[in-house]
């Protein structure tokens, strides 16, 4: 913890006394501490003991040295984020992206993990809308620490809590641990899909969006990577903080891989490349006749397995989207392919494509096998890159 930068957002909570005495067990660790606090948690607490513990400036508002754009300079310079507590009204609106105030501003902002401490009564807590924001929170890659069973404040027992000091610091040691551990790794990534052209308008291609691609480097990145991303033709943004290199067809694609993934330290293939290619690209559309139109297909260049034949000492991740005998063909592919491990998925009427939820299963070895569960991919991505690393530790 020593050196480690934390923000410390507070919102207007009972337990927000709390947050006092954790920032003063972080102070004495080491840490260098900014603190948020919103409006309404100055109630509870005075920005005055934040400040004195910290003995920096506390930030309440968005016009607290305007000059130095605090909403963005906060989060840069963070390491990590913390909200202590979160209440019911913070986690509403940062579900629906609501930035109304200096805090939720910083977080709308922030590109380092965010930890997340909700407390409340224990009837806000389970109640249908808190409930939907945590979920959709949860798929945008937000961590939590649960609240605890005890005593409230409005005299009664139930869910709801601020976590414990000793858990609150636990989750951001692992947060601290997850922004470092892939430093000075080079990481190339493959996503999205690829289009075989038939001539100036037309091409064979497919449904992949290279969302999970996009999330993988964007989660490889917070962890420190350097990161280079091949990505195709998608409409999806590329994650910032990442080299991009961008493809149309396999042929680019398997050209570009044996420029940037040989020699990686990991290089993970999401993409979904074109098995086959028209053999003839027309340079003129071609028109509509009465006949049927014929058009032979080649196979292209196969990816994977070029890298797999050259991989080295890179650790070589690849991805398997089937509709049957899924683990079956998926350890096929990652005997044949000379992988490390392989991630499958089932794609039966299109499902994990886009970007919404994906379930995931991580194989390697003879049986080696885990279930990464269903999520959004922000999360599965987190899920994946732990599993990954932990293989490569163990390499």
């Amino acid at each position: 913890m020593n050196g480690a930068r934390i923000l410390l957002g507070v919102s207007g909570g009972v337990a927000a006394y709390k947050a006092a005495a954790l920032v003063s067990t972080l102070v004495q660790r080491g840490a260098i501490v900014d603190v948020i606090m919103t409006e309404s948690a100055e109630r509870f607490v005075g920005s005055l003991t934040f400040a004195s513990l910290t003995a920096r400036p506390v930030y309440t508002s968005l016009w607290d040295a305007p000059e130095r754009i605090p909403h963005i300079r906060l989060v840069r310079e963070a390491e990590v984020i913390l909200v202590a507590p979160a209440t019911a009204n913070l986690l509403a609106k940062l579900a629906q992206g609501i930035a109304d105030d200096l805090l939720t501003t910083a977080l709308l902002a922030a590109r380092v993990p965010v930890v997340l401490a909700p407390a409340m009564n224990d009837a806000m807590f389970s109640n249908e809308a808190t409930r939907n924001n945590l979920a959709i929170l949860r798929a945008r890659r937000f961590e939590f620490v649960e609240p605890e069973h005890g005593f409230l404040a409005e005299r009664e027992r139930g869910i709801g809590r601020l976590a414990s000091e000793d858990r609150l610091i636990e989750a951001l040691e692992r947060a601290l641990a997850r922004r470092h551990s892939l430093s000075g790794r080079r990481i190339a990534i493959t996503a999205g899909p690829t289009r075989e052209p038939f001539d100036p308008v037309r091409f064979v291609s497919n449904a992949s969006t290279g969302a999970m691609g996009i999330e993988l480097a964007r989660e490889a990145a917070l962890r420190g990577g350097n990161v280079t991303l091949l990505l195709g033709p998608t409409s999806l943004e590329a994650p910032a903080g990442v080299e991009v290199v961008r493809v149309t067809t396999a042929q680019e694609l398997h050209d570009a891989a044996l420029q940037h993934a040989i020699g990686a330290d990991l290089t993970i293939a999401t993409a979904a490349v074109a098995d086959w290619r028209p053999e003839r690209t027309s340079d003129e559309k071609v028109k509509k006749t009465d006949g049927d139109l014929d058009v032979r297909m080649v196979r292209n260049p196969d990816v994977l397995a070029a890298l797999g034949e050259r991989k080295g000492a890179t650790f070589l991740v690849g991805f398997a989207a089937e509709t049957n005998d899924h683990e079956v063909n998926a350890r096929e592919k990652l005997r044949l392919k000379h992988l490390d491990a392989i991630a499958v998925n089932d794609v039966r009427g299109e499902r994990g494509f886009g970007p919404g939820e994906n379930t995931l299963t991580l194989l390697w070895g003879q049986d080696g096998r885990r279930d990464l569960g269903t999520a959004g991919k922000p999360a599965l991505a987190a899920r994946l890159l732990d599993a990954i690393e932990e293989l490569m530790q163990c390499s």
